[in-house]
């Protein structure tokens, strides 16, 4: 079954009736295919604005700034909101009245899964076929690529005006590189290398610098029984090299030439697998696509970013899956890709040995043996710097926040010495570093979190349909915030309890939540041990100030904080405290009418809840939030009488949760 979009090339799409639909006019055929490269996501207006009519002229519908001058006819802001509405008519018209959903502030290509476009289908067959590559199943990986392939009839993204410079045709045009270069593998696999040398070299040609395309390239000409040509490919490349980047081939490219000089391994050798540092998903990726292409566009501009978010919020998943992506582009980009778990890490001291350890750099006589004993053992940052000073790659450092110190050191002089070398790092606390790029992480959105509630639901309960609970389900997911790692907890329960059940039973979540895979760190298999493990991190004025927090109802703005929160073990810096648990993902800060609040994630004002009556500081604690929003009331009561009224009722109207919970 074809798609029912196509836009790897001039925008195509079929009607619901399953007659091709008839796009006359360039806007229309740019606005569906900006609609269809969302995956059936809604896009703002001005997003839309921005892509149909293209950026200069659009400038001003993103909110002001002279720009260029637009084209005649653009017209102003208004204008184009105008005419937008209209190109979705014509669009309307020629698909179908149902295919153009209208959304709060903007538009959304109603299809029933991302594989009705063509962009869509060909990442899932062409990642398929990798994984039957992988495990040595080339006739297959073959198919599914030529399948993926046929896809193509363009450039991806055509109708759009700046289509070359779109982030999504970008990593299609990747991917199809790296599908194509599969493809030859397979063919040489099969025993077909003397028909694969024309196409390879062609792509050669395109990619000059893509060392596993060139391993191939050597490959196939050895297999097809033309050493000598081989020999002379692989001086082309180690001269390109040397001229553009400085660097010698590597080991793969190396290993291949030793043993064209002496004839050996005769035999075609099998594609080079992926690197076994990046482990493969287990379950389905939901609900974070903005988010990833937002950090690839981060990687692409910084050498360090920082995935910040408190814990259970999916900083890893992300991150794993935003590495994904750099190891599907060609190593022109960020090249290889390593992941160092320092979760497991006790001691500051040790971040560095996990590191060496998980680049496959860790030396024996660097921790034993007689070179130790007589004082001959190299620094182990020497050996770190010296293995990374000339590659190209991307390094995950995953679960940074209780090393937070180490680690930055050793990213400071990572970046400042290794060229080549980018970091990604997830924390629930920014490691401070020059450059640094933090990338907050937030829940997920509450339909996003009720499908996955859904999705492991129908896991563990086979004929589990989450549209049969689902007030239940969007009940669950609200009340633990939409974390991603609650959401599996509560699924989990499926086994032996409704929906309905469970969510009657979140006022004892942390009893209830505690069924997590056997697999994972201990941290994360239950719902009270991710919250153990951040404030564990916490110093004893932190500790207190945030279980005071547990008070409040609705949030605080930084007054109340300071009235409520001070006291014994606080230090009276509360403004201080409430930064740094800011910083570590614990307090939410948002900006609202007036400066800004502070509010804990449900789940996390439970725990400091229970903390806080640990303590013994409930009825002190709560007294000093009755008094404080007495006073509230009594001095913003006259001010609606005033000309403050609008300024008192919007201040009553922010605190009418807190003023009820101090007059219960």
């Amino acid at each position: 079954m074809q798609p029912l979009y196509r836009i790897l090339g001039p925008a195509q799409a079929l009607r619901t009736d399953g007659r091709e639909a008839v796009l006359n006019g360039a806007r229309l055929r740019a606005l569906l295919t900006a609609l269809a490269a969302a995956a059936g996501r809604p896009v703002r207006t001005d997003a839309l604005i921005a892509q149909v009519w293209g950026e200069a002229d659009a400038a001003p519908a993103h909110g002001g700034g002279a720009g260029p001058h637009p084209r005649a006819g653009a017209g102003t802001p208004g204008d184009r909101v105008a005419a937008l509405q209209a190109l979705v008519g014509r669009l309307r018209r020629a698909l179908g009245p149902d295919a153009v959903a209208s959304e709060p502030g903007g538009y959304r290509l109603v299809v029933t899964a991302p594989e009705d476009i063509d962009c869509f289908r060909f990442e899932r067959k062409s990642d398929a076929a990798a994984r039957e590559l992988a495990a040595g199943r080339p006739l297959r990986a073959a198919e599914l690529l030529d399948e993926a392939l046929d896809l193509w009839r363009g450039s991806a993204l055509a109708d759009l005006p700046g289509h070359d410079a779109d982030p999504l045709a970008v990593r299609a045009e990747r991917r199809r590189t790296r599908a194509r270069r599969d493809r030859l593998a397979a063919a040489v696999a099969l025993g077909h290398a003397q028909d694969a040398l024309a196409p390879l070299a062609d792509l050669v040609a395109e990619h000059p610098l893509d060392e596993p395309l060139h391993a191939l390239h050597l490959r196939a000409l050895r297999a097809a029984g033309r050493p000598a040509e081989a020999l002379a490919a692989y001086e082309t490349v180690r001269t390109a090299l040397a001229d553009r980047l400085g660097t010698d081939p590597g080991p793969e490219l190396k290993a291949l030439y030793e043993e064209l000089l002496t004839g050996s391994a005769a035999a075609p050798a099998e594609p080079a697998p992926p690197r076994p540092t990046l482990p493969l998903p287990l379950t389905s990726f939901l609900g974070r696509d903005t988010e990833l292409e937002e950090l690839a566009a981060e990687l692409n501009g910084s050498r360090l970013v920082t995935l910040l978010g408190p814990g259970g919020v999916g900083k890893t998943r992300l991150a794993m899956e935003a590495a994904r992506g750099v190891e599907a582009a060609p190593p022109d980009g960020h090249g290889e890709v390593w992941v160092a778990e320092l979760a497991p890490v006790r001691e500051e001291s040790a971040v560095l040995a996990a590191v060496l350890t998980a680049l496959g750099a860790r030396e024996t006589q660097l921790w034993s043996g007689p070179a130790l004993a007589e004082g001959k053992s190299r620094d182990p940052l020497a050996t770190l710097v010296e293995h990374c000073a000339r590659r190209r790659m991307l390094l995950l450092l995953d679960n940074c926040e209780h090393v937070v110190g180490a680690v930055a050191g050793l990213v400071e002089v990572l970046l400042a010495r290794c060229p080549g070398v980018t970091v990604l790092a997830t924390s629930r606390e920014p490691l401070g570093v020059p450059g640094e790029v933090v990338r907050p992480l937030g829940p997920l959105p509450l339909g996003v979190a009720v499908r996955l509630f859904g999705e492991r639901g129908a896991a563990v309960r086979p004929g589990f349909r989450v549209e049969e609970e689902a007030g239940a389900a969007a009940e669950i997911v609200r009340r633990l915030d939409g974390l991603p790692l609650a959401v599996e907890l509560a699924a989990a329960r499926l086994r032996m309890l409704t929906a309905g059940q469970i969510a009657e039973r979140l006022d004892d979540r942390f009893r209830l939540l505690t069924s997590g895979a056997r697999t994972v760190l201990p941290r994360q298999q239950t719902l009270r041990a991710v919250v153990d493990w951040s404030w564990d991190l916490l110093g004893g004025a932190e500790r207190g100030v945030l279980r005071r927090l547990s008070v409040f109802a609705g949030g605080c703005d930084l007054e109340a904080a300071e009235a409520v929160c001070g006291g014994p073990g606080a230090a009276g810096d509360v403004l201080e405290l409430l930064g740094s648990l800011v910083d570590k993902s614990l307090v939410v800060a948002a900006e609202a009418e007036g400066g800004m609040r502070y509010r804990l994630l449900e789940t996390v004002a439970e725990y400091a809840g229970e903390r806080l009556d640990e303590a013994g500081e409930r009825a002190a604690v709560e007294r000093r939030h009755l008094t404080y929003y007495r006073e509230l009331a009594r001095l913003t009561d006259p001010e609606l009488r005033t000309g403050r009224q609008t300024a008192a009722l919007t201040r009553f109207e922010s605190e009418h949760d807190n003023i009820r919970a101090a007059l219960r």
